[in-house]
């Protein structure tokens, strides 16, 4: 395909779009990380946190379905500032006293409003990105949600050890006018469109065969099992280091911020290392499938060790690179998806590709809260979750490298829009 030029602006977007995502992950992990004295004021049982957990991810897939094909078709830069705000305001009722029907509620609000914010970021940053140049923006947003924990969680957790956990959702509230303020000056709207090998036509590509793309279903399967681990560990690391382990709440804060830190080593360099790849014309079945799928696999068998290893230092040390070995999967997905979907359909399908692989988030802290609750003791109970963690994370994986042909999936797209692939237009990778 032709190169395309990366347009004059487009990194202060991608800075902008890196700090949404940032307070987007915050907005995640603050439930998690008071956990503990949440659990204690409402004397919520492990199946009830587990709940509370879960309710975020109730309608965040519905929503991401349904602002992803919006932005097919309204300006990003609207629709990312409207999400914004509906984050930022629906923290207030927390700074409260509040009842557990309440703080549910809030979190469904919460997810309803963050469920298509991935997917619109991806989609709007890739305005501002040819194909070839892609992937370290997608490494940037991606790290957008590390850097929201590991910068927030000391933050937060000093407010909840020294303040209250109430005031921990309201700081939340004033970080997401501000961020807002500054979009509504800032933002603006990418001019790439689609190159001219798949430019040449009108006709769109009907959605089943892009959605049962061996691509599309390795990816969704692949971070399916990628997001049953980061939505555990949002939820349950936290009161995992407390109770199943023994330390103090203030301790806890740090060590949670941990996988966070490998994961943000591990996904900007995997990030520079596949786009420097790419570049160089390696196939992107090499250069983003596999360098997406092992690194979790070999997070999964780690995982695995976590009941032999004696508790302390080792098994923190398994539980954090275990768990934040996944990161590279969410960089190399979504190019890989806009390599063959074309640029008026591209927001949809990252939107419901986003929508099936954090269903997990529903399912993982509810089963793990009723692992614990039904186990012998609650270190027993914290175990068995995160072997059910490493089995899904591994099988993700696997499915993932099985399936994940984009070249392949390029050329049957392009055939379908063209009759035929133009000379040179492409390479099966």
């Amino acid at each position: 395909m032709t190169a395309q030029e990366t347009p004059k602006g487009a990194w202060p977007v991608a800075v902008m779009l890196f700090a949404y995502m940032l307070v987007n992950f915050a907005d995640k992990a603050v439930v998690g990380l008071a956990a503990v004295p949440i659990m204690t004021e409402m004397q919520l049982t492990p199946k009830q946190f587990g709940l509370l957990g879960s309710a975020f991810f109730l309608l965040f897939s519905i929503s991401g379905v349904i602002v992803g094909f919006v932005a097919n078709r309204r300006p990003t830069r609207w629709i990312i500032l409207l999400l914004a705000l509906s984050w930022a305001l629906v923290q207030f009722p927390i700074v409260f006293s509040v009842s557990f029907t309440t703080l549910l509620v809030c979190r469904v609000l919460l997810g309803i409003g963050e469920g298509p914010a991935a997917a619109v970021a991806t989609h709007a940053v890739y305005k501002w990105f040819p194909d070839e140049k892609r992937t370290i923006p997608t490494a940037l947003l991606s790290q957008g949600s590390a850097f929201g924990v590991i910068l927030a969680l000391p933050a937060l957790n000093w407010v909840i050890v020294h303040v209250s956990w109430h005031w921990a959702f309201g700081v939340m509230g004033v970080v997401g006018l501000i961020w807002s303020a500054f979009w509504y000056v800032l933002g603006r709207e990418g001019p790439l469109r689609d190159p001219p090998a798949l430019a040449n036509t009108s006709d769109r590509v009907p959605y089943s065969k892009l959605l049962l793309s061996p691509t599309f279903i390795g990816c969704a399967l692949a971070c399916f099992g990628a997001y049953w681990s980061l939505s555990l560990s949002l939820t349950w690391s936290t009161p995992f280091i407390v109770k199943g382990l023994g330390y103090s709440q203030t301790t806890a804060g740090w060590l949670a911020t941990l996988p966070w830190v490998i994961g943000a080593i591990t996904v900007l360099s995997s990030g520079v290392i596949s786009q420097a790849l790419t570049t160089r014309g390696v196939r992107t079945r090499l250069s983003r499938g596999v360098l997406g799928t092992v690194p979790m696999i070999v997070g999964g068998c780690l995982l695995l060790l976590l009941p032999g290893s004696g508790g302390g230092a080792l098994e923190i040390a398994l539980l954090m690179l275990g768990t934040g070995l996944t990161g590279p999967i969410y960089v190399v997905c979504a190019p890989m998806l806009s390599e063959f979907t074309p640029v008026s359909q591209r927001g949809a399908v990252i939107a419901i590709f986003g929508a099936i692989y954090t269903l997990s988030g529903i399912l993982a802290p509810y089963i793990n809260g009723s692992i614990i609750e039904g186990a012998a003791s609650p270190l027993a109970g914290y175990h068995t979750g995160f072997m059910v963690c490493a089995a899904m994370q591994i099988a993700g994986g696997v499915a993932g490298l099985a399936l994940m042909w984009p070249g392949a999936d390029r050329v049957r797209v392009m055939r379908l829009r063209t009759g035929g692939v133009p000379a040179g237009a492409v390479r099966v990778a």
